[in-house]
């Protein structure tokens, strides 16, 4: 057998092998159950304290979840802060569904659908904060003031659950996890977002 006729047969096996790859990326790419869809939005208001400040914020989510938000407590005590163990410090709402996906739409566009690489976390989650409820478009009430807030974004696949039930519990695979990277890839394809890295001192867009 010649050398050339060799070299011609691994040639042809290394590109079939290499199709075999590329079709089997392409067909999990369109299984359904890889599709990436958003769990829960979780909309918290930090405070620092209870009294009337805490109430109007309560009522800053109420008005944007149109949901009874929940009271958030301190779990140590820092007196330099004036915070004390198990004090009321913060109120927040955890919204689903059609109203999640409407509240994190009008929060991307107050960030004009621009975040860091470093709002996303390893486990395919990411958050961002605002300074002003008012952009989100409530409007303003001299009674209430103006509060910043934070989104905390919940994403998963379809069979998350087995990791949740009480009964026949499972364990996701390590395939089937989100990792940071789809997480960003998620949401520049889905909001046509920016994502940036400004920890080296310039914005680099991915």
């Amino acid at each position: 057998v010649s050398t050339q006729s060799t070299w011609g047969r691994l040639n042809r096996n290394s590109a079939s092998k290499r199709s075999n790859v590329m079709s089997a990326k392409a067909k999990k790419a369109q299984n359904p159950m890889r599709e990436i869809f958003i769990s829960k939005v979780v909309i918290n208001i930090e405070v620092g304290e209870s009294g009337d400040r805490l109430t109007r914020a309560s009522k800053v989510v109420e008005t944007l979840t149109g949901q009874t938000p929940l009271l958030s407590k301190a779990r140590l005590t820092i007196r330099s802060f004036n915070v004390r163990r198990n004090e009321k410090i913060a109120t927040h709402a955890t919204v689903r569904g059609q109203k999640a996906e409407e509240l994190l739409e009008r929060g991307l566009k107050v960030k004009e659908y621009e975040l860091r690489r470093g709002n996303f976390s390893a486990s395919g989650n990411f958050g961002f904060g605002i300074n002003e409820h008012i952009d989100l478009g409530i409007k303003y009430d001299p009674n209430t003031g103006i509060y910043g807030m934070d989104f905390y974004v919940v994403l998963q696949r379809r069979g998350f659950r087995v990791s949740q039930k009480k009964r026949k519990y499972g364990r996701v695979g390590r395939a089937h996890r989100i990792t940071k990277e789809d997480a960003t890839n998620w949401f520049i394809k889905k909001y046509d977002g920016i994502v940036t890295n400004k920890k080296k001192g310039q914005d680099v867009e991915y």
